[in-house]
This record gives structure tokens, C-alpha cells and sequence, in this order.
């Protein structure tokens, strides 16, 4: 057991991230997973977290705190009739299957490799954010399997691999495809569903007897992150919501690209170091 001061510091540091990743979450209007990542990951270094587990550790406790916030996401939107069950449905073993791929990639895969992962998908995205153009289209409507199918796939492995809920990969995808932004957003809360709950058991079981692991930790999920997390960004992600309403959506969409930008910039010196 370590001494009680290393203890207070690791819940401290872990505090201070959740308070950020609230704010960052409520500011840019997702799920957290692109942010806390990050952070986690410089919190974990901070407190002297083995480098062999950290991106691991920060991508699986990631996972495990979109279970409940994506859950409580998807009954409230699916309450206005937003979601488009239909497109679930459909995904309803596909996105949880990459998912899985992803857990099973991550076990085998070395802490390198999943910040140049985390780094590139970033790049991407960020572009997507800084150049979307309304008019971009790769079609009228939703592609049918196994297009359909496969994109499904894909979107829970990259979520899978990022420690995200995939909102902003699925929000891209079912855009392209002449889906109104809302309900992209609203669906995109039952991908969330999707792709943590079967997130959080392939990196428990990827992690089981890792060694290096903080204390409190079950495979690559450390609970004292969950436990502290969760309350504290459900707490202040209104004052980012605050902040968010005093911009414009394009204002939004640039800072969060820029953001995504320096995240990716600081995962590749990281791995230049």
C-alpha cells in the first residue's frame, strides 16, 4: 500500500483533472473522452504511473466513466424521440464488436503506439473541425450493410483505441449522409452505449495483472478516477456551457480543433522524446 501522502496527491491531481475536463466538456459540447484522455494521461505521469500503462490506463478509465454519463445521455434524448433507433439497431453488434477489436488491440499494443494512435485520429478529426463545410456529402442517405455494418466497426474501434464515446466520428459519419446535426448528436449518445459498456470489460480483462497499475485499479480502469470524475465534471460542465453560449458554433468548432491540435503536438513530442 503506498503511503497515504502519494494517495492524497494521486486524488488531488485527479480532482484538478476532473475539474478541467468538465469545463473543456461543457465548453465543446461532448462526452469528455477526447479531453480527459489527455489529461489523464499527464496526471498519471505526474503521480508516477508506470509509461508502460499510462496511455492504457488513461484510454480504459476514459472508457468507464462514458458508461453512465452516455447512458443517462441516450434515455434523455431518446425521451424527445430524437434517436434514430433504426441505425442502433443495426450497430447494436457491430459497434460493441470493435469495440472489443479495440481491447484485444490494446492489450497487445505498447504505450507508444496508442498516443501515436490517439495522435493521428486527433489530426483528423481537428481537420474536420477547422474546414467542415455544410455542403460536404458522400450521399442523400445512410449506406446500406454491410457498408452500413462495417462503418459501425470501425467507429467503435477507433472510439475503442481513443477512449472516446464516439460522438464526433459518428456525428461526421451520419452528417455526411444528409443527417440532421441533432439527431447525430442524439444517436450518437446510444453509439456511446455501445462501444463504453463493452469498452470498459475488454480493458479490465486486456489489463487483469498488468504490473504497474496504481493502486484501486481493476485491469486498465483505475476506480478512484471514476469515483472523483464522474461528480466533479457532472458539477462544473455548466460553467463550460456558460462559456460555450458567449461564442458562436464556428468560434466552438475552431477552439475545439486547436485544441485537438496541441493534444496530438503533445503526444507526438512525447514520442519523440
Amino acid at each position: 500500500m503506498p503511503p497515504i501522502e502519494d494517495l492524497i496527491l494521486f486524488a488531488l491531481a485527479l480532482a484538478g483533472a476532473g475539474v478541467v475536463a468538465g469545463i473543456l466538456a461543457g465548453l465543446f459540447g461532448i462526452g469528455g473522452g477526447a479531453i480527459l484522455v489527455p489529461v489523464f494521461y499527464q496526471v498519471f505521469a505526474l503521480v508516477g504511473v508506470d509509461e508502460a500503462v499510462r496511455m492504457h490506463l488513461a484510454v480504459g478509465t476514459s472508457l468507464a466513466i462514458i458508461v453512465p454519463t452516455s447512458l443517462r445521455s441516450y434515455f434523455s434524448h431518446r425521451k424527445r424521440g430524437a434517436v434514430d433507433d433504426v441505425l442502433l439497431k443495426s450497430w447494436i453488434t457491430a459497434v460493441p464488436l470493435g469495440a472489443l477489436l479495440a481491447a484485444a488491440v490494446a492489450a497487445f499494443s505498447s504505450s507508444e503506439a496508442l498516443r501515436a494512435i490517439f495522435a493521428v485520429i486527433a489530426v483528423l478529426v481537428a481537420f474536420r473541425m477547422l474546414f467542415n463545410r455544410a455542403s460536404w456529402r458522400l450521399g442523400d442517405d445512410l449506406p446500406r450493410n454491410p457498408f452500413k455494418y462495417i462503418a459501425g466497426v470501425v467507429i467503435g474501434v477507433l472510439s475503442g483505441l481513443m477512449g472516446i464515446g464516439g460522438g464526433v466520428l459518428n456525428n461526421t459519419f451520419m452528417s455526411l449522409y444528409g443527417r440532421p446535426m441533432h439527431q447525430a448528436v442524439a444517436t450518437s449518445a446510444g453509439v456511446g452505449v455501445l462501444i463504453s459498456i463493452p469498452g470498459l470489460i475488454g480493458y479490465i480483462i486486456a489489463g487483469w495483472g498488468a504490473s504497474g497499475l496504481p493502486p484501486f485499479s481493476t485491469g486498465y480502469i483505475n476506480w478512484v478516477a471514476v469515483a472523483l470524475i464522474i461528480p466533479i465534471t457532472l458539477l462544473v460542465a455548466p460553467v463550460g456551457v456558460a462559456l460555450a453560449h458567449r461564442a458562436s458554433k464556428r468560434q466552438l468548432e475552431i477552439g475545439f480543433g486547436i485544441f485537438l491540435l496541441i493534444v496530438a503536438a503533445r503526444f507526438a513530442i512525447s514520442l519523440a522524446e
